[in-house]
């Protein structure tokens, strides 16, 4: 009971704080359009977070950072992601001659759905061995990159030149590549890093501990 009240209690106040910051992306966005498709995969994935939380809790680790994700698409809908100033003052870091913001979105959908993918894996006993549960979670990772960007051709199909500021290309004719190679990366970061603290933290779940 305590488990479930403190998972209870942390989706409900980061639902309130997702929707108000929905509300502040959503208030003038540079492009109502690009808005749109960036905060959709939030409106997809918020009622199946509610709808699955009381059968199947994550874990503290992955609502975390799906919630970090969720701020990262916020902050891309809302300036889209060529004019996101951190992304410029970056650039000025590094001296780099595009806004590279759209690639911290990308790093975010490898490292959030390979922790997704498996936590799925662990705790419904689907897969066993260490090595294929972190091969399958990249290939996962990997089809939703390769769909992603299998949409982002359909809108530019689908829209025209209005599907530009979605693409975010900025002139890059290997942006798509290098989108897939950033989730890549953030699939192998998220299997490294994370993995220990998501077993620890799956464990207490699964024991009735919480997280």
């Amino acid at each position: 009971m305590v488990a479930a009240a403190k998972h209870n209690a942390f989706l409900v106040a980061a639902t309130v704080l997702l929707l108000a910051l929905l509300a502040l992306s959503g208030y003038q966005p540079y492009d109502r359009t690009t808005w749109l498709l960036e905060v959709f995969p939030i409106a997809l994935a918020l009622p199946v977070l509610w709808a699955t939380h009381g059968r199947f809790p994550l874990t503290p680790l992955l609502y975390t950072l799906i919630f970090l994700h969720a701020v990262v698409l916020l902050v891309g809908g809302a300036y889209t992601y060529a004019r996101v100033p951190l992304g410029f003052q970056i650039a000025d870091l590094f001296g780099l001659s595009r806004n590279p913001y759209d690639k911290i979105g990308h790093f975010m959908q490898g490292l959030v759905p390979a922790l997704v993918a498996r936590e799925a894996f662990v705790r419904g006993r689907y897969v066993r061995g260490k090595g294929m549960l972190a091969f399958l979670s990249v290939c996962v990772v990997m089809t939703i990159s390769a769909t992603y960007e299998l949409v982002e051709w359909g809108a530019a199909v689908a829209l025209g030149q209005g599907a530009d500021e979605f693409l975010g290309t900025q002139g890059d004719p290997w942006d798509t590549q290098s989108d897939m190679l950033l989730a890549l990366i953030g699939a192998v970061t998220a299997l490294f890093v994370f993995s220990r603290l998501q077993d620890r933290q799956m464990a207490r779940l699964d024991s009735g501990e919480g997280g």
